[in-house]
């Protein structure tokens, strides 16, 4: 039930993974039995007749949690919300993982206590992917932690190096902390402090950037506090409707520069796919004992189908266990 569209957008989605899928994952719908129901009625949706039909079911939930909502409804007021119901089946093993474009406070809330910590994670982290001038980079945090101690901006480079290396396939991921300059002695304490630790691990850490280097690909991995990250992310998202429209502003001036717009229209298609978040589908929280995809709140059919798959992709690379796992080897056991 989560999203501006909720359930229209996430059923079709989820109907779409699934006749992509060949059966590898089942999925299973969880909100109000009769509006989901309706949704699966619709042609567009049908799956009945295939093997589709057999890799899904709906788990009943009686409440939403709506978008304005505190993030402890989850938890408190709305405990049969499909937020509480999903992350409870997927504590209970029911389910390899959780997806949800719903309310991202409710979701992060929910997910770090009722799934639990990582042993020696003390903030679960949200890291999203940016396009980049070489090969995509991971920003950590995307926005689930406001404020942070340098300890807490160390473990993001860590959670941030093991999916990278995990999930992209690089083998030694260069991770650095996003900060006003290059040089050691820039930032705020915690940066600084940060830095220190940085230095010392085993991490392959670059040192610091600065936000003009962000979109260069000289990273891997870019580490900042969740203020300065979800303020990044979200400029991030709108450049695409910003070229757009200066591209139809240049267009409408002159025949010429209209014939011009239509070839460069090709090239500039394929340049704004990269930065469309419905090509990534959601954002993953890093931390957490299993597997949670945090989907942006007007996620379309395409970013729930790309949703399901990154929650496969971690279920099978096994993230989560690696996390703990490296927490250990580092040292890190205590999560405060």
């Amino acid at each position: 039930m989560g999203g501006d569209f909720a359930p229209a957008n996430t059923v079709a989605g989820a109907v779409a993974a699934l006749r992509e899928s060949d059966g590898r994952f089942s999925v299973v719908l969880v909100g109000p039995e009769d509006r989901i129901s309706q949704e699966l009625q619709k042609p567009q949706n049908r799956v009945g007749g295939s093997d589709v039909a057999s890799s899904w079911s709906i788990a009943a939930a009686s409440q939403v949690i709506e978008m304005d909502d505190p993030p402890t409804a989850a938890l408190k007021a709305k405990r049969d919300s499909s937020i509480a119901v999903g992350l409870t089946l997927h504590k209970e093993e029911k389910v390899d993982a959780f997806v949800s474009a719903g309310n991202t406070g409710a979701v992060l809330s929910a997910s770090t206590l009722i799934l639990g910590r990582v042993g020696g994670v003390g903030r679960p982290t949200i890291g999203a992917l940016l396009p980049t001038g070489k090969e995509p980079c991971l920003l950590v945090d995307a926005g689930a932690n406001v404020d942070c101690r340098p300890r807490h901006l160390f473990e993001f480079g860590v959670m941030g190096s093991i999916y990278v290396s995990t999930m992209l396939g690089r083998k030694r991921p260069r991770v650095a902390l996003l900060s006003i300059g290059e040089e050691d002695s820039k930032g705020n304490e915690a940066s600084l402090e940060a830095l220190g630790l940085f230095r010392k691990s085993r991490l392959n850490f670059v040192g610091n950037v600065e936000g003009r280097d962000v979109l260069k690909g000289d990273a891997d991995v870019i580490v900042c506090d969740g203020f300065v990250g979800n303020i990044l992310l979200k400029f991030g998202e709108s450049i695409p409707e910003f070229f757009k429209s200066k591209f139809l502003t240049y267009a409408s001036c002159s025949i010429r520069n209209k014939v011009t717009a239509m070839v460069a229209r090709g090239g500039l298609r394929s340049v704004m796919k990269e930065l469309d978040y419905q090509e990534r589908g959601g954002v993953p929280l890093l931390g957490v004992k299993g597997v949670s995809i945090i989907g942006h709140g007007r996620s379309t059919p395409k970013a729930i189908k790309n949703m399901i798959y990154r929650a496969e992709e971690m279920v099978r690379t096994r993230v989560s266990t690696l996390i703990g796992a490296t927490m250990l080897e580092y040292g890190l056991t205590e999560t405060t």
